[in-house]
């Protein structure tokens, strides 16, 4: 009968094999999925165009105290394990500053926090305000293998609590980083504010309500700045794009789109797509006296104004002055 054989080696070879899988494991975001298994890093420009016009958005189109503009961009590379803002979830106390006021502080403490406590954050990115409501402005990120998501804010300025963004857009697909994304944006309700037009006072939401899309029929409400109930759909309010930079930081340079003499202010290639504006009129007033000579059929009127004149082909206002026969109170 042989000598038994050693057994230490093979329970030595497990043990190693245990650990690395628990190192590999405790090296990544807590709760993470499977990880993208692209290059380490990528980074990437981003552009925010802003396409919030008179044209495609006429009714109650902010001109002026303050005028329609967008506030700065601020976005993370993070891993599932973060939110920045999510449809149908409550925004964060940091994310409510920035929406009602446009303050950023409080969110990028968020964010950096996310980052040392769970690992989940990458790093933060920001880009300059555009002072118009059509406008671009453009920075720079970085995204991990582990972190692959980003996700981004930007305040609709003014407004109660609106706002445009993108959540969790994975820039890593099929074990490859993405070349070029370009998404249409929409806005959302942070729930956070009751206001139904650009310029309503502060009125808060009690309680908080979850971040909800902005439709054309949703809020449905006539007082409401984006509805537009002959439409199906809003057309997009803005756009981002994102390209993969191949070449070193510093020889970056983004593509032109007409850019002016106002900074970020650019000239469309493509005019604005026109959204017809229906003429929106006030409820008729009480009827006047009777008037007229005695013994003969007297005539009464009523009034009502236009409260939204129309544009861009909609619906024309109906007469705003009626008249009907009566019986004269007071006859000549």
């Amino acid at each position: 009968m042989g000598a038994p054989r050693p057994v230490f080696p093979r329970v030595a070879a497990l043990w190693a094999l245990l650990l690395a899988l628990l190192g590999g494991v405790a090296s990544q975001p807590l709760g993470a999925e499977t990880m993208c298994t692209a290059q380490p890093l990528a980074r990437y420009s981003i552009t925010f165009t802003g396409k919030w016009s008179q044209a495609s958005f006429p009714k109650q189109y902010p001109l002026y105290r303050p005028p329609a503009q967008w506030s700065s961009l601020l976005g993370a590379t993070h891993s599932s394990d973060y939110s920045l803002w999510r449809r149908d979830q409550y925004v964060s106390n940091g994310l409510r500053e920035f929406a009602e006021r446009g303050e950023a502080w409080a969110l990028m403490r968020e964010m950096e926090a996310a980052g040392e406590r769970l690992q989940s954050v990458h790093g933060v990115f920001s880009a300059p305000a555009v002072p118009s409501g059509t406008g671009q402005t453009s920075a720079e990120l970085e995204a991990h293998s582990r972190h692959p998501l980003v996700s981004f804010v930007v305040r609709i300025v003014p407004s109660p609590d609106w706002f445009v963004g993108v959540d969790s857009l994975d820039l890593c697909a099929s074990g490859r980083w993405r070349e070029h994304v370009a998404l249409d944006l929409h806005p959302y309700d942070a729930g956070t504010d009751s206001g139904f037009t650009f310029s309503s006072p502060n009125f808060a939401t009690v309680p908080q309500d979850t971040v909800t899309e902005i439709t054309a029929s949703s809020p449905s409400h006539p007082a409401n700045s984006f509805y537009y109930p002959r439409l199906k759909a809003l057309p997009p309010i803005a756009r981002v794009t994102l390209v993969r930079l191949r070449q070193s930081p510093r020889a970056f340079v983004p593509p032109t789109l007409g850019l002016g003499a106002g900074g970020n202010e650019i000239v469309d290639r493509l005019p604005d797509p026109e959204t017809p504006l229906d003429c929106e009129v006030s409820l008729w007033s009480s009827w006047g006296l009777c008037a007229g000579p005695c013994g003969q059929p007297g005539a009464k009127s009523r009034t009502r104004y236009v409260r939204v004149r129309p544009a861009n082909h909609g619906a024309p206002c109906p007469p705003l002055e009626e008249e009907a026969p009566c019986d004269p109170d007071n006859c000549i």
